[in-house]
């Protein structure tokens, strides 16, 4: 996400809005700056919803229409973005915007409500259910990779098709209370019919995504957002690993099981294997 979607999103933080509401500002935060320049029927078709929806939006954010929203949205446009350093390439700017990005989740992590909130869902389950599809696969493959060396049983579900359901139903049936949802840019279908499949079954679903005002967040019990780089060819999921990281920092820490016990446990197999040459 760029500084100018950081800020319009900003508006946002800590409204109560619609399902509606929440797709117009989804898309004002993708266009960043530029939404400035949008007119109600611009924005409306850009959601794909009606243009007295875009009003009633304006006013559940307290402005008294569209126009004195747009007003606030050119206000921030103006704001300058950090100035670039002299010289530097496209991808060291690319990797600048992702120390920002770090810099910005550190800043906001300084309350850990959330994250602690979404790790007393987590941790408890038996098994962990951890979804990622396309993009977000590997990230789910590496959360779920550490998580399998302090709790016992994560079933990671990374493939899409006519089985993930089937995975997920397996999970449930086992005693699966939570699911942690990695839901990254373009926000996969089969992932978001996942999520409200597993709301549907009574599982507490975390999510992991780009946006407060993402899919995945408006589907999801708790959402953490951790913006990714998009000033590469393909996006840099920085945020969103470190924010994995930190969730599952915060699960070892409310697990109910001995976590260090689970640890110790692991080494002296893997010396025992000799798994590793150091």
């Amino acid at each position: 996400m760029n500084d100018g979607a950081v800020r319009v999103l900003d508006l946002f933080q800590g409204a109560r809005l619609t399902p509606t509401q929440r797709r117009i500002a989804h898309s004002l935060v993708q266009h960043g700056p530029s939404a400035a320049y949008l007119s109600a029927a611009e924005v409306a078709e850009l959601a794909g919803v009606s243009q007295p929806s875009v009003t009633r939006f304006a006013m559940a954010l307290g402005y008294a229409g569209y126009p004195a929203l747009r007003r606030e949205l050119r206000s921030l446009a103006d704001v300058p973005a950090s100035p670039p350093e002299a010289g530097e390439n496209e991808t060291q700017l690319a990797l600048r915007a992702e120390s920002r990005h770090l810099e910005r989740m550190a800043d906001e992590l300084g309350d850990l409500g959330t994250v602690e909130r979404a790790a007393a869902l987590l941790a408890g389950s038996r098994p962990l259910a951890v979804l990622g599809l396309r993009a977000a696969a590997p990230l789910a493959g590496y959360f779920g990779y550490f998580a399998a060396k302090v709790l016992p049983d994560v079933r990671v579900l990374d493939g899409g098709g006519t089985t993930l359901l089937d995975r997920l139903d397996q999970a449930r049936a086992a005693g699966a209370t939570a699911m942690l949802a990695i839901v990254l840019p373009r926000y996969p279908r089969e992932a978001l019919d996942a999520i409200r499949e597993a709301t549907a079954m009574g599982m507490g679903v975390v999510a992991i995504t780009d946006s407060a005002v993402s899919p995945a967040a408006e589907a999801a019990d708790v959402a953490l957002p951790a913006p990714v780089g998009t000033q590469l060819v393909f996006d840099l999921h920085t945020g969103p690993m470190a924010m994995a990281m930190v969730l599952l920092q915060a699960v070892c820490d409310a697990a109910p099981e001995p976590v260090q016990r689970r640890l110790e446990e692991f080494e002296a197999t893997a010396a025992r294997r000799h798994i590793f040459e150091a």
